[in-house]
């Protein structure tokens, strides 16, 4: 453990290692320390769903690097939300020398945090890693596809990004499948874990337009395909993705 950091708080155990909340900008925030840090104090940032599926941040931690977490409202990365993680990102760099650059993961409808936070500071940005990650709010929680998506959120997500109503939504182009050309003029490599059969976010409104928008500006994207539906996130055998992660986006073997 990294002796020169006091994180806030009485440390808990989370899987062996020990993790510390504290309140950053008035949101609740998690950081999770390695037992064995990297130099330079490399990091993980998780977008939504602390939780869930853990099994990527587990194997990061035990590679060494630090995960973080900020709790906000579930506004898919509205404007407001993304000034929260303005906070956290200086909280943790200024205040604790982590790395300037972190690796960005999003579950889900945290690809919209990921890649909307990452365009406005791609100079923050190691990598994006998007699992089953919702690219076009369109799909979800629009349900303008073949998504069921959700009413409530989709209200939600119209009043916390100030669209006058719903046609101002759907015409708005600021998407991650929109917005790629500053993650690409930066160099920020690109990685997706993405289930064909995904009904929730799926494949064809998300990633997979993604990936031609990216390619079609001159980008590259790796995406790691894999059979079944949106849960669970993950792949059966993680070590293809984060060897490509660490030979990718932070530029180590």
């Amino acid at each position: 453990m990294d002796k020169a950091l006091n994180f806030p708080g009485t440390g808990e155990d989370y899987f062996g290692f020990a993790l510390h909340r504290f309140k950053v900008d008035g949101c609740d925030c998690v950081v999770v320390e390695p037992r064995n840090p990297r130099p330079g104090r490399q990091w993980v940032w998780k977008a939504e769903y602390f939780p869930a599926f853990p099994a990527f941040e587990l194997e990061m931690l035990n590679r060494g690097f630090y995960f973080a977490f900020i709790q906000i409202e579930y506004e898919c990365g509205s404007p407001g939300s993304l000034a929260h993680w303005d906070e956290f990102y200086c909280e943790l760099t200024a205040g604790y020398g982590f790395a300037r650059r972190a690796i960005l993961f999003g579950l889900s409808v945290g690809g919209l945090y990921i890649y909307n936070w990452a365009a406005k500071h791609p100079d923050c940005v190691a990598c994006l890693y998007g699992d089953n990650p919702v690219c076009d709010f369109k799909s979800w929680p629009g349900a303008k596809g073949k998504s069921p998506g959700n009413s409530e959120v989709w209200k939600t997500l119209i009043d916390r990004y100030r669209f006058p109503d719903e046609a101002a939504a759907l015409a708005y182009r600021g998407n991650p499948v929109d917005n790629l050309a500053p993650l690409i003029r930066a160099g920020i490599p690109l990685v997706h874990a993405a289930a064909t059969e995904d009904e929730v976010v799926p494949i064809a409104e998300n990633t997979d337009v993604l990936e031609r928008n990216c390619h079609a500006l001159g980008g590259e994207i790796t995406v790691f395909r894999h059979p079944g539906g949106h849960h669970p996130h993950g792949l059966p055998d993680l070590s293809p993705l984060i060897d490509w992660i660490l030979r990718h986006g932070i530029g180590v073997d």
